[in-house]
């Protein structure tokens, strides 16, 4: 007999974990606690909500913060003009926002 599975028993939510926000550049880094990747956040809104996309960024791109600013604002930039779209950590949907 096969056992029926709800939606919600495959649904694994990642935690994210701000390290640094930057109120200037509009973004925030951190790292999410399952995978441990390490992320740069940019706020979004939809017609719905408002929420965040996250795009992956290497350990050494976090560690380097504030050093390293006028990067992490350009590639947040690049983020809301949607040209790092492979690296989101998780992908956008069909009601996607803008930034």
């Amino acid at each position: 007999m096969a056992r029926s599975c709800s939606r919600r028993s495959f649904y694994n939510p990642m935690t994210f974990i701000d390290t640094a926000t930057n109120r200037a550049g509009r973004f925030s880094i951190g790292r999410e606690s399952g995978s441990g990747r390490y992320y740069l956040s940019i706020p979004v809104a939809n017609r719905l909500c408002d929420y965040e996309e996250y795009y992956a960024i290497s350990q050494a791109d976090h560690d380097a913060y504030p050093a390293n600013l006028d990067e992490l604002v350009e590639f947040a930039d690049r983020c809301r003009r949607r040209l790092n779209d492979e690296l989101l950590l998780v992908p956008a949907g069909s009601d996607r926002g803008v930034g």
